[in-house]
């Protein structure tokens, strides 16, 4: 980890862990040279930019300089109305109504560590050797605009932070129409890209297409959230690279609201990168001696493919996004009621289910929806947080006491954010709501919006939860987030300020879980918005884990959670076992085969335990215990990428590895069976090829030929009472052979079959 800066040349050169990122100025342009592989720091650094003189069409800014062209120089942070014609990073109109802006170079400063960023989650270091933050300082004399590139770079991980700060110290207003967060221009574009789309109950599949000249692919979210249609992330693969070998380059927006992710290739075949808050319907009134602050880019190289991006990513927003007592504890094993009870359901219910999840070895029971003012379905009394006496008549205090002395700790179903027509809160407040004053208000879910970006709403809710929180023993919290927003305006805002308002929402929620987090600390808090449409770095800066889908079906979870993994860690990940047929797609998988995808994540059940049968009952024990041996490695090992779901094989494997290689735990699916298939085999990866493995099957594992749709059959080949049970007679398998020759899988019985292995290492 180093920052060069040699103002003589012109140069800056960022060095992370293996990461090289080097400026240099340009006539006071600050231009992009280089991006990659880390480099060393000597003075053949100098020559790095080429230059050449181009056609009348691409004006040059300085007379006498036909080389230096804005529409053909890669540049950090691009501007428009000046000679480039490409899509650029800010945008201001000035108090003249013009849209020219020109930035040059006025300075730099490099500090030890990270500073936070005002009012944002950010990536932070706990000491300042971990870290080192360059600030080049632009300006725009005529407009009077400040603006700071802050980069920041690690010693322990391949990645480099990027945000702007726009800072206004003219005299007249001015009006940021655009403010992303990064901007990159590449060399070339022999490039694929890739991204994850989706929708509601179907989040985050893989997308991967090849660049080509033009707007080459634009993402967005235009609903006041990340969403379940976009996530904000893009990346650029060399075009021969995979999971495990070549270049690739990682985006991924520190931000939970509306976003904009482009790549744009263009006449010289250069590919501009730009990512940030979506400048559709955005702009924020900069008043003299105001400033304005972006959210945070992480940037991630990796020569290693796909899989070393993922695992840097994995191992970043795990140690030094997450935050809280939880950010390296194991996590609970839990039980939900949602997809048991709904909403129909009562204390002594509630009790049944923790009673028999007790002895399971289950440590967390969740009440879910419908605990709160007269909530017998999604119609009514979001707002009005106070328990229903009639389900609850001794209150939420009692039956966490109930729930306490089954063994198990009690948690918690909120949506704070939203409030129902049907409630006292709107009727007392119906102006508190994202409303245009004499439009329609549009109902998602039977619900609005509550305007966040106003003080007094948020001061609301946080005495109003705050007084939840502290009536029981309550150690885990869902805060749920079930629509999108729609008239997005504010009562409290001037009409020269409301296209602030989406933002000034998400700055309303962030310090809202700031101080709920704050006073708080040893709740566990799980982000959710219908499963998985604020699924961001955003939300996990203040909750280290996130409702993956509200799709529990364990076939469509392995796109589900595959997908997720290409950014985010499996201690992000909740995921849980539910009930057959699947309550949203209507399949059959047996038990055990749930509970093996489930066990990838954050694992828990979400159904009625009490309906399971004998059979059932023993195997729920066997998959919590086995869980619990495995936990950590699935929470904070290296994750490994082995098939992917989105191949047409109809297989899926990943597997986790401890950071000294002595341990792992192997996860294998496949959808369908096959008349009399050829012999095929599992490599591993990320294992010492000079240690020695002893393997064990997972307790329903362990006739050796995994299990599919039949519950009784697995539940009866797993009898025993280890969790873990020995495979192949014990003989231990050498990490070379495992990585290359790999485990024979082409003997699992039946549709929608899995099998799991715990690897641990011996001495040879």
């Amino acid at each position: 980890m180093n920052i060069y800066a040699d103002e003589t040349l012109g140069l800056f050169h960022l060095q992370s862990k293996d990461t090289s990122y080097i400026i240099k100025l340009v006539e006071g342009y600050p231009a992009h040279v280089y991006w990659g592989a880390k480099l060393r720091h000597d003075n053949s650094l100098a020559g790095v930019l080429e230059l050449r003189e181009r056609a009348s069409f691409s004006p040059t800014p300085l007379p006498g300089k036909p080389s230096l062209s804005l529409d053909a120089l890669p540049q950090e942070y691009p501007q428009y109305g000046s000679g480039d014609f490409r899509r650029p990073a800010y945008q201001v109109q000035l108090a003249d109504g013009t849209r020219i802006s020109e930035l040059k170079y006025a300075g730099y400063a490099i500090t030890p560590g990270k500073p936070a960023l005002e009012g944002l989650p950010a990536v932070y270091a706990e000491n300042e050797s971990e870290a080192q933050t360059l600030e080049l300082t632009l300006k725009d004399d005529y407009a009077g605009l400040t603006v700071r590139l802050l980069y920041t770079v690690f010693a322990d991980h391949s990645a480099i932070t990027r945000s702007v700060r726009f800072e206004h110290h003219g005299d007249a207003p001015l009006r940021l129409e655009q403010a992303l967060s990064a901007s990159v221009d590449f060399a070339d574009s022999a490039y694929d890209t890739l991204h994850l789309s989706g929708a509601w109950a179907r989040e985050r599949h893989v997308q991967r297409r090849p660049l080509t000249p033009g707007a080459a692919l634009s993402l967005e979210s235009r609903r006041g959230s990340s969403s379940h249609q976009a996530n904000p992330f893009l990346a650029l693969l060399r075009s021969g690279a995979d999971e495990d070998q070549g270049d690739v380059y990682g985006f991924s927006l520190v931000y939970s609201g509306s976003f904009s992710a482009t790549a744009d290739v263009e006449q010289f075949g250069q590919t501009r990168v730009s990512i940030g808050i979506n400048p559709f319907g955005f702009s924020w009134l900069l008043e003299p001696g105001q400033s304005f602050q972006t959210p945070e880019a992480v940037l991630v190289y990796s020569g290693e493919g796909l899989g070393g991006m993922s695992r840097t990513y994995h191992r970043l927003y795990r140690t030094r996004l997450c935050r809280g007592v939880y950010r390296d504890q194991a996590r609970p094993i839990l039980v939900n009621n949602w997809e048991a009870t709904y909403f129909d359901f009562d204390a002594d219910k509630i009790a049944t289910i923790a009673k028999a999840a007790g002895p399971l070895g289950i440590e967390l029971f969740v009440l879910d929806d419908g605990w709160f003012g007269r909530r017998d379905k999604d119609d009514s009394s979001l707002g009005d947080w106070f328990e229903d006496r009639r389900k609850l008549p001794e209150g939420l205090a009692d039956l966490a006491g109930r729930v306490n002395k089954e063994g198990l700790q009690f948690g918690l179903w909120v949506e704070p954010e939203m409030v129902s027509p049907d409630s006292e809160l709107y009727r007392k407040h119906p102006d508190w709501c994202l409303h245009a004053a004499g439009r329609r208000r549009t109902e998602g879910r039977n619900q609005l919006i509550l305007d966040l970006s106003r003080p007094e709403v948020c001061d609301y809710l946080y005495e109003t939860l705050s007084t939840v929180f502290s009536s029981a023993p309550i150690s885990y919290v869902k805060w749920d987030m079930n629509r999108n927003m729609t008239e997005i305006a504010s009562a409290g805002a001037r009409p020269e300020r409301q296209q602030e308002t989406a933002h000034r929402y998400m700055l309303g929620l962030y310090d809202l879980l700031e101080r709920l987090t704050s006073r708080f600390p040893d709740i566990l808090f799980e982000s959710c918005s219908g499963g998985g449409g604020r699924f961001d770095p955003g939300m996990l800066f203040y909750m280290p884990q996130t409702w993956t889908s509200d799709n529990t079906d364990a076939v469509e979870r392995l796109a589900i959670q595959y997908g997720t993994s290409i950014v985010y860690p499996a201690s992000s990940m909740g995921a849980h076992v539910s009930a057959v047929p699947n309550h949203q797609v209507d399949r059959i998988t047996s038990l055990a085969t749930r509970g093996d995808v489930a066990m990838s994540g954050n694992f828990g059940y979400e159904l009625d335990l009490t309906k399971f049968t004998e059979a059932e009952t023993a195997l729920a024990a066997r998959q919590i215990a086995q869980y619990k041996e495995i936990r950590t490695l699935v929470q904070q090992g290296e994750m490994y990428r082995l098939l992917s779901p989105f191949g047409g094989s109809g297989e899926t494997a990943w597997m986790f590895v401890s950071e000294d290689q002595t341990e792992a735990f192997v996860a294998y699916f496949r959808v369908l069976a096959k008349p009399n298939p050829p012999i095929s085999r599992l490599t591993l990866k990320g294992l010492n090829p000079e240690l020695n493995y002893v393997l064990e099957t997972g307790a329903a594992d362990s006739s050796g030929h995994g299990h599919g749709t039949s519950d009784a059959a697995d539940a009866a080949e797993g009898r025993g009472d280890a969790p873990f049970q020995t495979a192949f007679g014990g003989t231990p398998l050498g990490g070379d052979f495992l990585m290359h020759m790999g485990l024979v899988v082409s003997d699992l019985r039946g549709d929608y079959a899995s099998c799991t292995y715990r690897l641990r290492a011996v001495q040879r």
